[in-house]
């Protein structure tokens, strides 16, 4: 397993975003779920960069679900395929890298 991390951080555009890495899976989605919930804006849209991540599981993905009408996902080219099976790319914008 590799250890995840998840920071939030504000764009010079004042757009608050949160970036992931490492795995994210059945031992940490309560974290990465956790992580969204403090950062996501009462008002707006939440980024979540996932292009540090290198493995997504189906624990990782029900957290993308729950909030996936309030974010913007910024994924690596690894996990489009995954995001887009499991039908998220038809209900929240993800933008590939």
């Amino acid at each position: 397993m590799t250890p995840s991390q998840f920071v939030t951080r504000r764009n010079p555009d004042g757009a608050t975003v949160l970036a992931a890495d490492g795995e994210i899976d059945l031992s940490n989605a309560d974290a990465f779920d956790a992580a969204i919930e403090e950062a996501i804006p009462s008002d707006g849209t939440l980024t979540v960069d996932l292009t540090g991540v290198e493995y997504l599981d189906s624990a990782g993905l029900t957290v993308l679900f729950t909030h996936a009408l309030r974010l913007h996902l910024i994924a690596p080219a690894l996990l489009h395929p995954v995001l887009t099976i499991s039908g998220l790319t038809e209900i929240t914008t993800v933008d590939v890298v």
